[in-house]
């Protein structure tokens, strides 16, 4: 008998964001997926459930927050629940016990995923937190975890040594994965002709760095570098800054520029257009401006996480470089350096952090040196990159013999190949899963016992009453460092009454169990109405008025009914009903069941009037509104 494939949950960023968790999330799952050998899921961090843009993937991806937005707009009355729920805390359980995967991977920093090590699950499954951790300090988040996580893995082995250190001996070093097939360095004649386009002289020395303009970023060390590079070389007059990034949030480059004395003339950026997606590298002369390939007059804008080159137009960028700049107070892998080192690039990167071992021996880095400082309230301690030290590296590249530079550039690009590429990384994690047992599914069986009458002691203390209500009324064990024990916790303190939370528990043990296919016939959607009417038996015998008005304005279609099952009888011999569906709030969501964006739905119709009825009294219209329906009363 041919075994199943096994199931993969990889818990991160969605797979086409444009983040360092996304990036590497979708080198990685396509790697998985080519191999077709596993059942793959993204639980993807930030977006709704059924999000348009999820349909993009070849393997399923779903969202880590609600689809309802009453639920949304609950989470974020709390700050801290809100972030929780975004990473999927709020959703983890669920997904884990539809899915049952067998190999389970938290990938995100370490308040992203700390929160799936305290779950009763975790410890029974084949389960990896992935993390990047930047500082020391390690946080404390993360050692405390530390003694129950049997696969830890960490981006880089700054942070993996600092554990060891501790007498973590199994957390285990894991580079981010690069997609090495679209960084590379171009034909001498190709990168001639990018400068063309760009209007870039062919003997300009073109010094880049692709970065987010956030304020860990050293922008004003790397300014002030340059400065003492072109001021301590008269050759250097036709050097220049090639600043990839965001010139609208962030750090000020232009007041930084006027500060050291640069000219805005010897900064570049990279503008894409918003709208044919076209690129183009020059001087920043600010926001949404003419694109001239498609001509929209507003269009092109500084290049940023939203609206980014892709990635053959971002090789082209790195192949109009001379030499890489990458100077930070601390990060977790730094995607750009590796990038750059592929392309084949010197790199130029500050040696602590990640940066230890960007600079080590056979890298193809130059390392530049820094002073400590401590980050206010975190005590973390960080990196202030030398300017000198820019300036005195730059130099030594600009300097170097032809041969010299071409030998250290080819050693960059094969030390990232070797240490960070996808073929090199996902080797690795393949044979990791491929060493799994297949998981024994009753693990995920917690919340199966689920008891909406369960007997709660009322004289147990606040949290252990809460615990209890998980415990005996939806059969799960928490710690009180879960999401939802924080959450009511909360809702205690601001005088939320324990009859009301109790009373939310049991109708949440209450809820559907099915999916709502399993009622649906193979009439497609066009073929389908639904009506629904939760409740009262008043309500629910009334609305039967309407059900042959419908059947005839939607011909040969069957009709659904949602209601409590408690009013099924009332229902059970009507003519005009189809079939019957126990209601649950999911229900309500009217878009999801008629489609929205890219979700195909299930109804050609859905009419809620319980709405107006029961939740809203809005139906009077002042007696001006006409006639919906007849009704056989």
């Amino acid at each position: 008998m041919t075994q199943r494939k096994k199931r993969v949950l990889f818990q991160s960023d969605f797979s086409l964001a444009k983040t360092g968790f996304g990036r590497n999330a979708k080198a990685v799952l396509s790697y998985l997926y080519a191999l077709d050998e596993y059942e793959i899921l993204h639980f993807c961090g930030g977006l709704n459930k059924n999000h348009s843009s999820l349909c993009q993937t070849p393997w399923k991806s779903i969202g880590t927050l609600p689809d309802d937005p009453r639920e949304v707009q609950r989470l974020e009355q709390d700050p801290q629940v809100a972030r929780l729920a975004s990473y999927g805390a709020y959703e983890l359980d669920n997904v884990i016990k539809e899915f049952k995967p067998d190999v389970y991977f938290a990938v995100q920093d370490i308040w992203g995923v700390d929160f799936a090590a305290q779950k009763d699950w975790f410890q029974h499954t084949n389960s990896v937190i992935w993390t990047t951790l930047d500082s020391l300090p390690l946080l404390e988040t993360s050692l405390k975890i530390a003694p129950i996580v049997k696969n830890y893995w960490i981006w880089s082995d700054f942070a993996t040594k600092e554990f060891h250190n501790k007498g973590y001996d199994h957390v285990t070093t894991m580079h981010g994965a690069v997609e090495d097939k679209f960084f590379r360095r171009l034909p001498d004649e190709a990168r001639d002709s990018i400068r063309d386009a760009n209007g870039i002289a062919k003997d300009d020395f073109i010094i880049g760095f692709v970065f987010r303009n956030q304020l860990r970023k050293s922008v004003p060390n790397l300014i002030e570098g340059f400065s003492l590079f072109k001021k301590n070389n008269k050759e250097a007059k036709n050097s220049k800054l090639l600043l990839h990034t965001h010139f609208a949030e962030g750090w000020n480059i232009q007041n930084l520029a006027k500060e050291y004395g640069v000219s805005m003339d010897d900064i570049l950026t990279t503008y894409i257009c918003q709208k044919c997606k076209s690129y183009e590298v020059k001087n920043f002369k600010g926001e949404n401006l003419a694109c001239e390939n498609c001509g929209d007059k507003n269009s092109l804008v500084t290049t940023n996480i939203s609206v980014g080159v892709s990635e053959d137009q971002l090789n082209q960028v790195y192949n109009l470089m001379d030499v890489y700049c990458h100077p930070f107070t601390s990060g977790g892998q730094e995607f750009p350096i590796q990038e750059a080192k592929l392309a084949e690039l010197i790199t130029l990167v500050t040696n602590y952090s990640c940066g230890e071992e960007l600079c080590s021996d056979g890298s193809g880095s130059l390392a530049l040196d820094w002073s400590e400082y401590r980050e206010h309230n975190t005590e973390f301690r960080k990196a202030s990159t030398n300017p000198d030290s820019i300036s005195e590296q730059i130099q030594k590249v600009f300097s170097m013999d032809k041969q010299e530079k071409r030998n250290l550039e080819k050693q960059s690009r094969a030390w990232a190949l070797e240490n960070y590429s996808i073929r090199s990384i996902g080797l690795k994690i393949k044979d990791f899963i491929d060493s799994c047992d297949y998981i024994n599914e009753s693990v995920y069986d917690q919340g199966e016992n689920k008891n909406p009458d369960a007997e709660i002691d009322e004289s147990l203390e606040d949290n252990d009453w809460l615990k209890s209500l998980y415990n005996n009324i939806l059969d799960r064990r928490i710690t009180e460092e879960d999401l939802g024990f924080l959450y009511w916790k909360r809702e205690m303190h601001n005088g939320k009454s324990r009859e009301e939370i109790e009373n939310y528990f049991r109708q949440e043990a209450s809820k559907r169990d099915y999916e709502i296919e399993d009622y649906l016939d193979d009439e497609g959607k066009d073929g389908r109405i639904l009506f629904v009417m939760p409740k009262s038996a008043t309500d629910v015998f009334i609305s039967t008025s309407l059900f042959e008005s419908i059947k005839e304005n939607y011909k040969g279609c069957n009709l659904y009914v949602a209601t409590d099952r408690e009013y099924f009888e009332i229902l059970d011999a009507n003519p005009n009903v189809h079939k019957l569906i126990p209601y649950d709030p999911s229900l309500d969501n009217i878009f999801s069941l008629e489609g929205n964006g890219e979700g195909e739905g299930y109804f050609k119709v859905v009419y809620a009037p319980h709405f107006y009825t029961q939740r809203i009294s809005c139906y009077q219209h002042n007696g001006k509104d006409v006639v919906d329906f007849n009704t056989r009363a």
